[in-house]
C-alpha cells in the first residue's frame, strides 16, 4: 500500500427536502450569488422558485448563469466570470448535475485569477484562489458534488481538459434523491456508466495487499449494479435513487484512491472523443471501458480475475485465471447493453477520421494510465477496437 492523504471539507447534506436548509448554508459565505444551471429542467420541477425561495429568505441578491453544456464550454464559463466580476459574487451556487458544477468551479477559480482560465487546463498555472461554491445536485454520475475536480471543454478548439485543485471543493452539498426523478432515462444510463467507471479507474490498479479498498470498490459497484436497473425500472424508486446518489459520490470523493496507484486512461480517450464530437461523457466510457479492458488485462490478470468473481458472481469452477478475466469483461459489456448503453463508437456516427488526432491529444502530455502506460500507438488501437 502506498502513502496518502485523505482531505475532503465538503458538507455532505443527503436527504428529502433538505433544500429547505439551502439559505442558512449559503448564509456564511455572502448575499451575492451567482446561481449556475442548465436547462429549464430545474424550472419545470419547481426546484428554481424553491432556491429562489430560499435565497430570498436571507435577503441574497441573485445573478444567473444558465445554458450550461452538458460538456460545458470555456465560453459559457468566461460568461460566468464576467458576472462574478462585474456583480462581485461573493458566493457561487450551482443547481443541476455534473456538467453544471464543473462549470462553477471554472467559474469560481477564473474569477479569481487574473489570466484566461483555461491556463489551468494546460498547466500554465495552478489555482490559487476561488469564491467558494455550493451545489444541489439533480443527478448521480459525477461526484463532482464532493470533490475538487472539474472538466470543461474549448470548443472552438475542439479540446477538453480538467482542472484539480483543493480550493474548488463545494462548502456544501446537498443531495436530495427526489430531485433526480425527473432525470431522463438516458441520462440516467449515462450516469451508472460514469459511477461505475470511476471506481473502474481505482479498482484496477498494479497495487497489491489492499483489501479494505478493493471491497470499498466493489461494494459501490455492486450497489450500482443492483439499483441502477431498479431506477430504470422505476424512476421514483426513492430507495434505488437515494443507493445511486450516495453510490456516485463515494466512487469520487477521495475514498477509493487511498494507498493505490490509480488509472485514468479511459477517462482521458473519452475526453478527446466528446471533445470533438460533443458526445455524452457517460455514452463514451460505455464504449471505451470494455474496450480498454480487453487491451490491458494481461497486465494483472488476477485481478480481473477476481473482478468477475466478487462482481458478476461468475463461477471460477473448472476456468483459468484468463478465462474468468475474459468472463467479467464480457459481463460488463453485456450489463452497459442491457441498461441501453451504447457499445460503439459507430452507432454515435463516429468513424476513424478524427483517431490520429483523438490519440495525439490524449498522450500529449506523455504516455497516459499506470494499469498499462499506453503511448500513442495504444490509444489508437483502443479507439479503433471501438468503432
Amino acid at each position: 500500500m502506498n502513502a496518502f492523504e485523505l482531505y475532503n471539507p465538503t458538507k455532505l447534506v443527503f436527504g428529502a427536502g433538505k433544500v429547505k436548509q439551502l439559505g442558512e448554508l449559503v448564509k456564511p459565505y455572502g448575499k451575492r450569488v451567482l446561481l449556475v444551471y442548465g436547462g429549464g429542467s430545474i424550472k419545470r420541477s419547481g426546484l428554481y422558485d424553491d432556491v429562489m425561495f430560499q435565497l430570498s429568505e436571507i435577503g441574497a441578491t441573485v445573478h444567473e448563469l444558465s445554458g450550461i453544456e452538458p460538456n460545458p464550454r470555456l465560453t459559457t464559463v468566461n460568461k460566468g466570470i464576467e458576472i462574478c466580476r462585474k456583480e462581485k459574487i461573493e458566493f457561487v451556487l450551482a443547481v443541476g448535475g455534473g456538467s453544471v458544477l464543473d462549470a462553477a468551479k471554472a467559474v469560481a477559480a477564473g474569477a479569481l485569477y487574473d489570466g484566461d482560465v483555461w491556463d489551468f487546463t494546460i498547466r500554465r498555472a495552478t489555482i490559487q484562489a476561488a469564491l467558494p461554491i455550493g451545489t444541489v445536485l439533480t443527478l448521480a454520475a459525477t461526484g463532482s458534488e464532493m470533490n475538487g475536480n472539474a472538466v470543461i471543454s474549448n470548443w472552438e478548439a475542439k479540446e477538453k481538459r480538467a482542472i484539480g485543485s483543493k480550493l474548488v471543493y463545494p462548502k456544501f452539498s446537498i443531495l436530495d434523491p427526489k430531485l433526480t426523478y425527473t432525470v431522463p432515462r438516458d441520462q440516467t444510463v449515462n450516469g451508472i456508466v460514469d459511477i461505475m467507471s470511476h471506481v473502474f479507474e481505482q479498482y484496477f490498479t498494479l497495487t497489491t495487499d489492499i483489501p479494505l479498498q478493493e471491497r470499498f470498490a466493489e461494494s459501490i459497484l455492486l450497489t450500482v449494479i443492483e439499483n441502477g436497473e431498479k431506477a430504470l425500472e422505476d424512476g421514483t424508486d426513492f430507495d434505488a435513487r437515494a443507493n445511486l446518489l450516495l453510490a456516485g459520490t463515494y466512487a469520487l470523493n477521495g475514498t477509493l484512491p487511498n494507498g493505490v496507484s490509480t488509472d485514468w486512461a479511459t477517462h482521458g480517450i473519452e475526453h478527446e472523443v466528446s471533445a470533438i464530437y460533443d458526445i455524452p461523457h457517460g455514452a463514451g466510457l460505455a464504449i471505451l471501458f470494455p474496450n480498454w479492458m480487453k487491451y490491458v488485462y494481461k497486465e494483472r490478470v488476477g485481478k480481473f480475475a477476481q473482478f468477475a468473481v466478487r462482481v458478476w458472481g461468475i463461477d471460477p469452477s473448472g476456468k483459468s485465471e484468463d478465462e474468468l478475466a475474459l468472463a467479467g469483461i464480457v459481463a460488463t459489456r453485456a450489463y452497459f447493453t442491457r441498461i441501453g448503453a451504447p457499445a460503439t463508437l459507430g452507432e454515435l456516427g463516429i468513424n476513424d477520421d478524427q483517431i490520429d488526432r483523438m490519440a495525439e491529444e490524449a498522450t500529449r502530455f506523455g504516455p497516459i494510465g499506470s494499469f498499462k502506460h499506453l503511448d500513442i500507438e495504444d490509444v489508437k488501437t483502443i479507439l479503433r477496437n471501438s468503432l
